[in-house]
């Protein structure tokens, strides 16, 4: 079977309405880095658009740079699945069942160490929730008091953030609200979001990666009683489906690798899952019993990138982004992630259409490739409904009169990160933004280094005013929690910041390459009531 590293048909486009984003930006001595293979699609307009305008600048030259091969790649990753190897049903994670009583929605769950197959008759320690990979799927629904019951069996700190949800920073589960091993830890909260695709995961200081590539995340879907939300698929694991993929390192006798060194080790390869099961050499099957169906995807890779894409160069109904609906159905070629991102798309299908993962290293190494990871097969003989043509009402931000602010991703010594200067591996040691209930703020998130990152902002959501110096077009018109900042590049953000303050409790911003976070590359938000 052939390696490839660009896309394949139609993922090099630029996406139909959409701003096709840029690739990473060059290689430091500590980040090796890989660029597009020559004569490939350029991954869109813009890009070129801005290496042209700064040209010479050091971060950006090699981000354009043909002929670059993968040569840290060892053979773990370099065959794309084929459809024809299909021996496998898409796994769906389970649906966690709450319980009820006076109001309030109790969800329980236990985190715990186990073993698993991340490579085929390999068997490595891995982590869950509920069980010994990945953990449940919850359903939410807005206007829902929940409480949660993690209790924690790993013989470590954890925490567990509920990344995407607009809830009261002593609920949210960052660094602050890490608990110890036989702890329980009991947050409780009313449900504000509107309908949209979150996830859970820890969120220690400095423990991050590991436990996340050990398998601690899984989806959060939150409902809503809106007309649209009743027009679009909504029963799970028929044709509501959770797609999470992930790209690991991980060595021959299975040890899951996370930090530098280890990603730097011999014999280690870049496995690709997708809810759990490796696809490297299998392309898994699922059968639609209704002829739309609607995918959530989460990339929950630590730190690499993922495009999603038929095979055969079709398009995607992309229905929703980070934060909830696009303004309407919008079609695509490609829907690109970058490290803890999500994206909802809908297919109505006459065929089968197969569904691929193009896999590009975001650290200093990792996959690459296109993987056939799922071939959907209809088995239906219903007639659905038009999709409603409008989906959510998105007013743009006027941001005239916002407060301006410069958050600089840089780098520090001896392999640390660092925000605005600080490195975040301590509460203390981090950059502190402080804020007050209700401010609009504009930010300017400004990549100093040459590395890819993936910025994450806590608590709201922020809409995208500048990638590289030019207005956002198509879903990037959505709302977002998690956006990719190239190398020497940036992004203007802006957002309001409604309905919780703490002075002790606070926020987090970092770049969610999970490595980067544990490194430091993370900043406290303080939002007050003045």
């Amino acid at each position: 079977m052939t390696h490839t590293t660009d896309p394949a048909s139609g993922a090099g486009r630029q996406s139909k309405g959409a701003h096709a984003r840029s690739d990473r930006g060059a290689k430091d001595e500590r980040h090796t880095k890989s660029s597009e293979t020559k004569g490939g699609h350029g991954k869109g307009l813009h890009r070129r658009k801005f290496l042209g305008g700064m040209a010479g600048a050091a971060g950006l030259a090699a981000v354009g740079t043909a002929g670059v091969t993968f040569s840290l790649l060892t053979g773990g990753n370099s065959n794309k699945a084929s459809a024809a190897d299909a021996t496998g049903t898409l796994t769906i994670p389970d649906l966690l069942e709450a319980t009820t009583s006076d109001g309030t929605t109790t969800y329980t769950l236990t985190a715990k160490t186990g073993t698993g197959e991340v490579l085929s008759g390999v068997t490595s320690t891995t982590a869950g929730y509920n069980g010994s990979y990945l953990g449940p799927t919850m359903k939410w629904t807005k206007g829902d008091t929940v409480l949660m019951n993690f209790t924690n069996t790993l013989g470590a700190d954890t925490s567990v953030h509920f990344h995407g949800a607009h809830i009261p920073p002593k609920m949210d589960g960052g660094p602050q609200n890490a608990f110890a091993d036989g702890v329980t830890w009991s947050p409780t909260f009313e449900v504000l979001d509107e309908a949209k695709t979150l996830w859970y995961h820890p969120h220690a200081l400095g423990t991050t990666a590991e436990q996340v590539v050990h398998g601690l995340a899984g989806m959060i879907i939150v409902e809503d009683d809106s007309d649209v939300s009743a027009a679009l698929p909504s029963e799970y694991g028929v044709d509501d489906i959770p797609i999470i993929l992930q790209c690991l390192a991980v060595d021959s006798a299975g040890d899951i690798k996370y930090e530098a060194a280890g990603y730097r080790s011999s014999g280690v390869s870049f496995p690709v899952l997708v809810n759990g099961t490796n696809v490297d050499s299998t392309t898994l099957g699922f059968t639609a019993t209704k002829k739309r169906t609607r995918f959530r995807v989460l990339n929950a890779s630590p730190a690499d990138i993922m495009t999603v894409q038929r095979g055969d160069g079709g398009t995607l109904t992309q229905i929703a982004t980070d934060q909830g609906y696009l303004t309407e159905p919008t079609e695509v070629t490609t829907i690109r992630l970058v490290a803890g991102a999500r994206a909802e798309f809908v297919l109505d299908l006459e065929d089968a259409v197969t569904l691929q993962a193009v896999v590009t290293t975001g650290w200093i190494r990792g996959g690459s490739g296109t993987y056939d990871f799922l071939t959907v097969t209809p088995d239906a003989t219903d007639t659905p409904a038009a999709l409603p043509s409008t989906l959510n009402t998105i007013t743009r931000y006027d941001t005239s009169d916002f407060t301006a602010r410069t958050i600089t991703l840089g780098q520090g010594t001896g392999g640390t990160m660092s925000i605005n200067g600080s490195v975040g591996t301590t509460m203390a040691g981090m950059a502190m933004i402080s804020t007050t209930l209700n401010a609009e703020e504009v930010w300017t998130i400004t990549n100093s280094t040459q590395l890819e990152h993936s910025f994450h902002l806590h608590d709201v959501p922020y809409q995208v005013i500048e990638i590289n110096g030019e207005a956002p077009t198509g879903v990037d018109l959505g709302w977002f929690d998690t956006f990719e900042v190239v190398g020497g590049g940036s992004i203007k953000i802006a957002m309001k910041f409604t309905d919780f303050t703490d002075d002790t409790y606070m926020y987090m911003l970092h770049c969610h390459l999970l490595q980067h976070e544990d490194e430091g590359m993370m900043a406290s938000l303080m939002v007050t009531d003045s």
